[in-house]
């Protein structure tokens, strides 16, 4: 699959703000500075679609994208070490939980985690939450540029096997890097994979 088209559609702080669910939609969504927007961008190729920045806690907002007029792409607010208030951190976690949860057309929420890092709690408790809740999800190592392939797929091993303390099926996950787009194809095929699929189901 290919974007051709991306068209910024609306930011919302609440969910019965967002869009109509008339689009199958999916949702990206990692810790403070995970690479997010770069991903987003790169997917995209279109610089300019998310706000990229080096300051955490950036996104604040659910943003919606739709490409081709035909999906609807989420970039949800970081978790995690984002320099704000615990007052707008409770707000943040209010309004991406109910997203999450309520959200009808939502088909996916990629988690983004940084491959060069060990596995970190507030990462394995969100993708833990997120299987309580039943709420399908991939997982996307960002940065794999930053560092050997070795050592990526070191990393993803060892998470893999964190994960594997909770889970007896591990969710699908793809190795990304906004630099060299590395599993670009990948990511995009699966996306229209899960949409092709979720337009069957209602045939």
């Amino acid at each position: 699959m290919e974007v051709y088209k991306t068209t910024f559609v609306k930011s919302s702080s609440h969910l019965d703000q967002c869009p109509e669910s008339g689009f199958p939609e999916v949702a990206f969504i990692g810790r403070s500075n995970v690479g997010k927007s770069s991903l987003v961008n790169m997917l995209t190729n279109n610089k300019k679609l998310a706000k990229v920045s080096g300051r955490p806690g950036k996104t604040q907002l659910i943003n919606h994208f739709l490409l081709d007029d035909r999906w609807y792409l989420v970039d949800l607010p970081g978790y995690g070490w984002a320099r704000v208030s615990k007052t707008d951190k409770e707000k943040w976690g209010e309004m991406i939980h109910d997203y999450l949860l309520n959200r009808e057309n939502l088909l996916n929420v990629f988690v983004l985690v940084d491959s060069r890092l060990d596995p970190q709690a507030i990462d394995v408790e969100f993708i833990n939450w997120l299987g309580e809740k039943a709420i399908p999800f991939s997982i996307i190592f960002t940065k794999s540029d930053k560092q050997s392939k070795n050592k990526t797929q070191s990393s993803v091993a060892k998470y893999k096997k964190t994960l594997k303390a909770n889970w007896a099926e591990l969710p699908p996950s793809f190795v990304s890097s906004s630099i060299n787009k590395e599993g670009r194809e990948q990511i995009l095929e699966y996306i229209d994979t899960i949409i092709k699929n979720s337009i069957h189901k209602k045939d």
